[in-house]
């Protein structure tokens, strides 16, 4: 009987450990907790337990690789050790040695995403690193990463689902929408972003979180316009909006990073980054398109709007800086984060638009230069505020990520139109290619770090 109970013990813990897919890391267990040892002291599994996890933290805010690799060596440098770092999507591979001992780890975390706010404290966690943290022992040190760890979203489901509708009816009017589209725009896609940030809560896979999102906001923007057709005698004409309901879903922070990582031959990284932005885009158009499929919707072109170029302008500067508020809050940045990328993706996204109209410059170009806009602020901005530059660029340039030429590129490619899937296609590339150009140029022009290949 005893022999029955002891050999169901370790069966039963085992059940409980694999639960996760991702095991848990027993952080304090590199610490001893009655060890008056500063860090700087301690030995080189302990130093690399706090190199590693501070890493690991700034990969799951969303940042790259660059960022997550300079991070790490800048707390090596203080420690003494010299660290060698490989950064993936959701790993890093790193060797720590000290001229004696060799500690090699490889970390990774169970799901990827963006977290400005985290972001932020880890920023100034490494900055004051060299005056504060290093005089602390290890397990006081873990236990202000387990405050930062801690940081989840600042904002409720309910909350994220208005900063999408704001986002999502904004991008409507941007993308020559009306009234009737912004408005059944604002409501769709909140829903569609509130089932989304439920079910991630929840943990739920990737896919079946774009899927669920897309498909909520498709639905709702269809009935929405059936019972304004029938209440209110709308026209049906209506519908081209519905594409603009499914824009919360746009991948723009790994977009973004992706180019900047293999700017900087950071090629692992970068090349996850992408792929993991196209499987995005691509479910969630697939998606976009089997129920347009469904619910009879087409992406015909938006009805032609006569506005004063003045008033025009006007109303691109208040949408764009709506839109990209929206987007910074759906990334979890506090309040001041949010309007300070607002700012800049206001001015930067309405010279962008106002190039086309005005210059017939081609969209990929005035792309390029309102990316590189915005870098250049947020560069200014940084100076004066030392918010974190990733965090205030890709939310302001976001918006410029061309989704509806995405969606049209796979819908037309879905019902064999391919000379219009192609064109539709190749529009969104350009575009898309610019983007990161225009912020890493920013950065090179800005920063003299990021400048050098060493």
């Amino acid at each position: 009987m005893r022999k029955n109970n002891t050999a169901s013990a370790p069966a039963a813990s085992y059940v409980d450990i694999m639960e996760k897919n991702h095991m848990e890391i027993p952080w304090h267990d590199y610490a001893d907790a009655d060890s008056h040892v500063v860090i700087s002291q301690a030995g080189l599994i302990e130093k690399a337990s706090v190199i590693g996890r501070v890493g690991l933290i700034m990969l799951s805010c969303g940042t790259g690789a660059w960022r997550v690799r300079t991070s790490m060596n800048r707390l090596s440098k203080e420690l003494g050790v010299t660290c060698t770092v490989d950064v993936g999507l959701m790993s890093i591979s790193f060797n720590c040695f000290d001229g004696k001992d060799c500690v090699s780890q490889s970390l990774s975390i169970a799901n990827t995403g963006v977290n400005t706010s985290k972001l932020y404290r880890m920023e100034q966690f490494v900055d004051s690193f060299p005056t504060m943290e290093v005089k602390l022992t290890g397990e006081e040190i873990h236990k202000r990463l387990d405050e930062i760890e801690e940081i989840h979203g600042l904002y409720s489901p309910v909350k994220l689902g208005f900063a999408a509708a704001l986002a999502c009816s904004a991008f409507t009017f941007l993308l020559s929408g009306g009234p009737v589209e912004m408005i059944l725009a604002f409501i769709a896609a909140g829903i569609g972003n509130f089932v989304r940030t439920k079910l991630i809560k929840h943990h739920y896979t990737l896919f079946l979180n774009i899927a669920a999102a897309i498909s909520a906001a498709c639905l709702v923007y269809a009935l929405l316009l059936k019972l304004s057709e029938v209440c209110f005698g709308i026209s049906s004409f209506h519908e081209a909006g519905y594409i603009c309901s499914m824009l919360f879903i746009i991948p723009g922070f790994p977009f973004i990073t992706s180019g900047i990582d293999l700017a900087k031959l950071d090629l692992r990284s970068g090349l996850e980054r992408l792929t993991y932005a196209i499987i995005i885009v691509l479910v969630a158009t697939m998606f976009a398109w089997i129920m347009a499929l469904l619910l009879k919707l087409k992406p015909v072109d938006f009805a032609a709007m006569n506005i004063d170029p003045l008033l025009h302008m006007f109303l691109r500067i208040i949408t764009s800086f709506c839109g990209v508020f929206g987007f910074s809050i759906m990334f979890n940045s506090a309040i001041p984060i949010a309007a300070t990328a607002a700012l800049i993706g206001a001015a930067a996204n309405t010279l962008r638009l106002e190039l086309i109209d005005f210059t017939q410059m081609p969209s990929a170009e005035a792309a390029f230069i309102g990316a590189l806009t915005a870098g250049l602020l947020a560069s200014i901005i940084k100076r004066n505020h030392g918010y974190p530059r990733i965090s205030i660029t890709v939310p302001s340039i976001v918006i410029m990520v061309p989704g509806l030429y995405l969606y049209r590129a796979i819908y037309n490619l879905g019902i064999m139109s391919l000379n219009e899937s192609v064109s539709w296609f190749a529009a969104a590339i350009m575009i898309i290619a610019a983007l990161p150009l225009g912020l890493i140029f920013a950065r090179i022009l800005t920063d003299r770090t990021f400048r050098y290949c060493t």
